[in-house]
């Protein structure tokens, strides 16, 4: 009996999980426009962690199309470039600290913005940082499966980078490139549905990863056109910034993670 005292003792003393929180059902565009301002203003307000946390996307990205030209298969080079913005918010969760810390007059320390991957101490941030890597991983893998639907007989797995490209303009090719954005594009728009403001709610609040996901998930449900066109946004910003051999995204991440820290809030509240 006292046993059972004590185990109904620990867990009541166990703290419920948050609810999920509201999240705003009127988004508008201007919504977009104040967010993308904001964010300029912070990033030019402590440009240090815009251009370091832009400056590690770029090194990873580069970094990722060094092993897909270094392996002896150079189809993997395209989806991994294509699948490459699906890190971008994990790597923008020092962003969202920035941004949360300037509107709030704390002080702006690099241990406490690099900290921010930590989370609360439960490691919500970093599980999200485990799907983040899941779901890259298993874009690879689709990717490949739809080329060796379309391009089985081609003979080019073990070709060069310009015999590649040139396989790519057949019909086989063309059509395999066809079918690869639209399946790469859903799971793509799935994912920013999921992570949206999920990872921004995760340095904002504590909650685990689970309700910070179906908030995000609600907010692209209530808003589908308004957050449709963020996504359409975001995708287009990351493609151009990478064509100058990913340099642009020194600029062009912070400011996206530093507005997208301001859109959570305007969602939040």
């Amino acid at each position: 009996m006292e046993s059972h005292s004590r185990s109904l003792g620990t867990a009541a003393a166990v703290p419920p999980s948050p609810p999920v929180p509201p999240v705003a059902q009127d988004l508008a565009w201007a919504d977009l426009r104040h967010a993308l301002a904001a964010g300029w203003r912070d990033f030019a307000a402590m440009p240090r962690f815009g251009i370091f946390f832009g400056g590690v996307y770029v090194l990873v990205g580069i970094a990722i199309g060094w092993a897909a030209l270094s392996a002896s298969n150079p189809t993997w080079l395209i989806p991994a470039i294509a699948g490459f913005p699906l890190v971008a918010p994990f790597v923008a969760v020092g962003l969202y600290e920035a941004s949360r810390r300037r509107a709030a007059g704390e002080a702006l320390t690099w241990r406490a913005v690099l900290g921010a991957l930590k989370g609360h101490g439960d490691d919500q941030i970093l599980s999200m940082g485990v799907i983040v890597f899941v779901a890259f991983s298993f874009w690879m893998i689709i990717a490949h499966a739809i080329f060796a639907v379309f391009m089985a007989e081609s003979g080019i797995g073990a070709g060069t980078l310009a015999e590649t490209l040139d396989a790519f303009l057949t019909p086989s090719g063309l059509a395999m490139l066809g079918v690869g954005t639209a399946v790469g594009a859903t799971l793509a728009f799935a994912f920013y549905a999921m992570t949206v403001i999920s990872l921004p709610l995760l340095v904002d609040r504590r909650h685990d990863f689970l309700t910070a996901i179906i908030a995000s998930l609600t907010l692209v449900r209530r808003n589908p056109a308004v957050m449709l066109g963020w996504a359409a946004l975001i995708a287009a910003v990351l493609f151009l910034a990478m064509l100058p051999a990913f340099l642009g995204l020194v600029v062009a991440l912070p400011v996206l993670g530093h507005a997208t820290w301001h859109l959570y809030v305007r969602a939040v509240g």
